[in-house]
Order: C-alpha cells, then structure tokens, then sequence
C-alpha cells in the first residue's frame, strides 16, 4: 500500500510522475528529451543562434547598473549566460540537457568568458541546493511555459527563494493570439490531452499578470522582430515581461 503523500513537494512530484517520461519536459526526466532537441546543431531553430536576447539587452542597459548576481532558468546553449557575464555579471546557469550545457561550455571556452557556473539539472531541486541566492536578476528564457500548470507553483517558490528584495525577474514566452505559438489549451485540459506532448504554453498578457501578480510589472510587450543581421535575437511570437520584487 502507497500512502507517501506528506507535503506539498509529495503532491507535485506525485503529479509529476502522472506523464510518460516521453510527454515531460520539466523535470529530471525530460533531459533525455532535451539531449536529442539539441543534438543536433545546424537544425534551424530561432534560438540555437548566439546571439542574447533584445529584452534581456535593454533590462541590462536600463536597469542593471550595479550588475551583481543573475541566474539563467534553462540556459540552452548559453546566449544569454554568457552576455550576463560580458556585462559583469556574476552567472549561474541551469538547463536539464547534458547536450545543451556541453554547448554552452565550448561556447564559453571559445569566447574566453569566466564567470558563469553552469549546473545540469532540475532548478527547482537545484535551488535548494546548488543555486544560492540571493541573484539581482532571475531571467527565464522559454522555461517557464513548458513548465506544468502544476509546477507554476515551483517557480514561484524558487523566485520567492531567490530573488533578492529589489531585484528583477525578467521571461520571454509564447504568446496567445494571432501570430502566437504555443498550445492555448486550458490548464485542465493540459492534463487530459497529454501536457508535454502539446509543444509548450501560450500566455496572454493577464495571464501572466495574474501568475507573477506578487511581482511588480516594469514592462510586459511582444518581442521585438530582430533582423538576422542584428546583434540581439527576437521574435514577435514571444512575450517579453520584466518584474521587480518589492524590497520589504
């Protein structure tokens, strides 16, 4: 007889442990999935570019000044890791895929940057453990909307664990809508048609509001459209969000 659900975590892990390895994306188990999405190098996905993106550029210009400590939610390749760390950054960075990370540290080898501390696995366990805070900027770059409605809960957790009084957390997601990405099902529907096999969340702009409602917005808008031969990636199918964490 199983009768091991004692606390909020035995709920969500049990939740978890609902989908096949296959249809996860969100934790341990995913990484398997993730190895293969970037295996593959010359595939044509947006963001394999190394390039950081232009939302997470103007936070940085406008409000990251006294630099400090970031973390990078489901870092990829690195884009973003290591332009945090070129603008004086002290970065940890956390992604599920060993084939990702190895990407990311020949990335970083090869642009000479120090600086970033790039951790495999699941952040929600990491942040526990590994990933110390407090981190002046969180910035989550298409982790959050693979996320489970049910591990929404989880990221909360980890900014309200994290992120220090006063500091930013910025996200790009798929955005709901015409032009959008992303599955606009409903979050009880994600659970009745399979969750990760959907491809990921859409989000409206209230939707968001309401998730991160504890956070004060600076700037919630559409992705700028960025020319191939731009510095910065973008792409209007994304929503980009900043939020501030009150200092009391």
């Amino acid at each position: 007889m199983d009768r091991t659900i004692r606390t909020a975590d035995d709920v969500l892990a049990l939740m978890d442990g609902l989908f096949a390895p296959e249809a996860d994306r969100w934790s341990e188990r995913g990484a398997h999935w993730w190895d293969g999405f970037y295996a593959d190098r010359s595939r044509p996905v947006p963001f394999f570019v190394a390039k950081p993106d232009e939302n997470l550029v103007r936070c940085v210009e406008r409000y990251g000044t006294g630099r400090g400590r970031a973390l990078d939610l489901g870092c990829g390749p690195g884009r973003n890791a290591l332009y945090l760390a070129g603008q004086g950054f002290e970065v940890d960075a956390v992604d599920l895929s060993p084939q990702a990370l190895a990407w990311a540290l020949e990335r970083a080898r090869e642009a000479g940057a120090d600086g970033v501390r790039f951790h495999c696995g699941d952040a929600f366990a990491l942040a526990a453990t590994a990933l110390t805070g407090p981190y002046d900027l969180i910035y989550d770059s298409g982790c959050f909307h693979h996320l489970a409605p049910h591990r929404r809960v989880s990221h909360l957790a980890l900014l309200e664990r994290l992120l220090a009084p006063g500091g930013l957390f910025g996200l790009t997601c798929f955005a709901a809508g015409e032009g959008g990405m992303g599955s606009e099902v409903s979050d009880a529907g994600f659970y009745r048609e399979g969750g990760g096999r959907l491809g990921g969340l859409a989000y409206t702009p209230e939707s968001l509001r309401h998730v991160f409602s504890g956070l004060t917005e600076l700037e919630l808008r559409r992705m700028r459209d960025e020319p191939e031969d731009s510095e910065h990636f973008g792409e209007p199918f994304l929503w980009t969000a900043l939020f501030r964490r009150d200092r009391n």
